[in-house]
Parts: C-alpha cells; sequence; structure tokens
C-alpha cells in the first residue's frame, strides 16, 4: 500500500511539472512585446526551457497537453484554439514545439554531469528542429491555403528574422537551466526521500 501510495505521488509530480510548463506556453500567448511585423513571444524559449529542465519525456509530454488542448478548443493558442488552427500559418510551430523540447532534453540529459555547453548545444539545436517543422509548415500554408505569391520573402518577413531574437533567449533559456537544475534536483531528492523513495526524474534532471 505504501509502494502504491509513493508511485501515486510519483505520478501527482509529474503531471504537476507538465501543467507547470502548459500554463507557462498559454501565458506565453498573453505576454506580447510590440514589434514588427508581428508581436514578439516567448513560447519558443518556454518550449526549450521544458526540454531542459524536465528531460526529453516530460518536456516533450507537456509541449503535446498543449498542442492537443488547444487543437480540441480550449483557448490556449494566441488566437484561441480549435481545429480551425490547423489552417494558421504559426500551427507548424507549435507541433515543433513537442519535437523541440525532445530534442533539447535528449542532448542536455545524455551524460550524468550537465555542462553549460551541452545546455547552450540542446537549445540552439532544438530551436533549429522548430524552424525546420515550423517554416515549411507556414510556406504550405502560405502558398496553397492562402493562394499567396512571393513565399520567400514571406519566410525571410515572418519566419528567419525571429531567428536572432530566439537564439539570443535560448541561450538565455540554457544558461537558467543551468542554474535551475541543480535547485530542482534538490527539492525533487528531498521530496523523493520524504516518502521513502527517491523520485525517478531526479536522475534523469541531473543528467
Amino acid at each position: 500500500m505504501e509502494n502504491l501510495k509513493s508511485k501515486a505521488a510519483f505520478t501527482a509530480r509529474e503531471i504537476a511539472k507538465c501543467a507547470i510548463f502548459v500554463v507557462l506556453m498559454w501565458l506565453g500567448t498573453i505576454i506580447e512585446i510590440p514589434f514588427w511585423p508581428v508581436p514578439l513571444t516567448f513560447q519558443t524559449v518556454i518550449c526549450v526551457l521544458s526540454g531542459l529542465l524536465l528531460g526529453w519525456k516530460l518536456g516533450a509530454l507537456s509541449m503535446f497537453c498543449y498542442l492537443f488542448m488547444g487543437t480540441i478548443g480550449i483557448p490556449v493558442f494566441s488566437g484561441g484554439g480549435g481545429f480551425w488552427y490547423v489552417t494558421k500559418l504559426t500551427y507548424g510551430y507549435i507541433i515543433g514545439f513537442v519535437f523541440a523540447s525532445a530534442v533539447a532534453g535528449w542532448i542536455a540529459h545524455r551524460n550524468k554531469k550537465v555542462s553549460f555547453p551541452r545546455m547552450i548545444a540542446a537549445a540552439v539545436a532544438a530551436m533549429f528542429v522548430n524552424y525546420i517543422i515550423g517554416t515549411p509548415y507556414f510556406a504550405l500554408i502560405w502558398t496553397y491555403y492562402m493562394k499567396n505569391g512571393g513565399v520567400w520573402s514571406a519566410i525571410w518577413t515572418y519566419n528567419i528574422i525571429f531567428m536572432f531574437k530566439d537564439l539570443a533567449l535560448c541561450v538565455l533559456a540554457a544558461v537558467l537551466s543551468k542554474k535551475l537544475l541543480p535547485i530542482l534536483n534538490k527539492n525533487f531528492t528531498q521530496t523523493g526521500k520524504a516518502n521513502n523513495n527517491p523520485d525517478p526524474d531526479t536522475k534523469e534532471s541531473a543528467e
């Protein structure tokens, strides 16, 4: 019975971790900095942080929950939510969040000792994965659904130009993650000891 309670507590912690990043992604749609041609948001860096701090499994799961909730109609996307969102130019980036978080977590936690260069590499790789998925999706919707021309100009104006901002923010995410991981590991370890069952995710976060 005690083992069952410990297992339930561990599952509750997993859910809580994922829920935090779902909420952060939603807040990322609300907090915008006016900029041309579209406002600046922080969803890419939040996505990267989810992988760096939670590991690839929980990070990707949190981003999938965000994607699923918005697609079924819960208004967590910047324009609300609903299946119609698949026709939006930015939907490919939302899909890319799942894979970007997984890549960030996988690279960052491949070894037991977390190094700052690896965190940087993980964050930058995750950002590029997001663009690799999001940009072609943008081009397809722009060209074949919206019937627009000048796709290369649009890709530069609405996509590539923001890579520089995201690159800087992803480096910041790596810096924050390197400092936050020891704190999170300590808290999770103490919680696990209180239940006489160390949190398995502590090992994943420390790797």
